[in-house]
């Protein structure tokens, strides 16, 4: 197992290298992970920048001390790929976040589909979005990620379509789609998009628009996922064949 991951505003450690986290991070890493002096420990911005660092000791209940000497940057991952998620109903939202995190999805566009249900509006809307980007931080600390997927504001279908124009690779999930996605042409490096639809499918007039804008239309199998999991499976496949999992 790896070493667990705690998410840090900045580096700035005291004389030695004593680095002291506080606040909720320390109050996790105290009373709940149990750390002790001598066990390791990363300590990330969610941005790409982490460090490794050991455990000196605790203070309170709230309070890890450690040893942080260096920092380092990991670099934005190649091609990125990013996920256009339809809003599902009830927490299917959050699961699909979840779940794209813990495989390295490395964006998350709400899309407010004309067959959704759902529909992010005023306070509502805030909250949800919220709770998604919320969701994407703790699952990126969960799968030991030092660079966190971004999770944009609710978009349009236009915007979608804007999205899908200045891409390297774009691809709408859609039972018409002839080219499964296992084997479809990908590029090394870039910008993949990837657009998952709601329950209800993607609408006549979305697909015409988004292959307008250069996105083909392909499948995953013969079986049909929900929109929570369909982003998921279809994220895995293209990182195992951008080499990204190898």
């Amino acid at each position: 197992m790896t070493a667990p991951v705690f998410v840090v505003e900045h580096f700035d450690a005291g004389g030695g290298g004593r680095y002291v986290l506080d606040g909720p991070e320390g109050r996790h890493a105290v009373s709940v992970k149990r750390l002790r002096a001598g066990e390791d420990v990363i300590l990330t911005d969610g941005a790409g920048r982490w460090a490794d660092c050991v455990v000196l000791g605790t203070e309170g209940k709230d309070r890890l001390i450690v040893q942080l000497d260096s920092v380092s940057e990991e670099p934005p991952e190649q091609p990125r790929v990013t996920v256009v998620q339809a809003l599902p109903k009830g927490d299917r939202g959050e699961l699909a976040v979840e779940t794209m995190t813990e495989v390295g999805v490395d964006a998350v566009v709400p899309w407010a589909a004309a067959r959704c249900i759902t529909q992010w509006k005023g306070d509502r809307g805030a909250k949800a979005l919220a709770k998604w980007r919320a969701t994407a931080r703790e699952a990126g600390k969960q799968s030991r990620r030092v660079r966190f997927p971004e999770v944009a504001g609710a978009a349009t279908t236009r915007q979608v379509a804007a999205l899908l124009r200045d891409a390297d690779f774009a691809a709408v999930l859609h039972e018409s789609g002839e080219v499964p996605l296992a084997t479809a042409a990908l590029p090394a490096a870039g910008e993949i998009v990837l657009v998952v639809g709601p329950e209800g499918g993607v609408a006549p007039e979305e697909l015409a628009l988004f292959e307008e804008a250069g996105a083909g239309a392909y499948r995953l199998g013969r079986s049909v996922l929900r929109t929570s999991t369909a982003g998921t499976a279809a994220a895995a496949v293209l990182l195992a064949r951008t080499g990204r999992w190898s």
